[in-house]
């Protein structure tokens, strides 16, 4: 199981419906299907592209720890 220290210690930009659904405890496929039908209702920014879906990493941990999506969206502030 993906762990939220596991995908904090990730170096990659994006994450994909595999390693969302590990950490948030569903099947990757729920995770497709909502990013292309409504996005807006999974909390957190997905990219899709085609048959794939990515996952913004560091919007997703916001998420997970509570911060919200206009929080992680905002790029304003931040000293990153």
């Amino acid at each position: 199981m993906t762990t939220l220290d596991e995908i904090i210690a990730m170096r990659d930009v994006v994450i994909t419906p595999e390693v969302a659904s590990k950490a948030l405890g569903c099947r990757p496929q729920t995770i497709r299907i909502a990013a292309r039908t409504a996005p807006e209702r999974l909390g957190f920014p997905v990219q899709v592209m085609g048959h794939r879906i990515r996952i913004p990493r560091v919007p997703f941990i916001k998420f997970l720890t509570g911060g919200s999506y206009a929080e992680a969206n905002s790029g304003a502030g931040g000293t990153g």
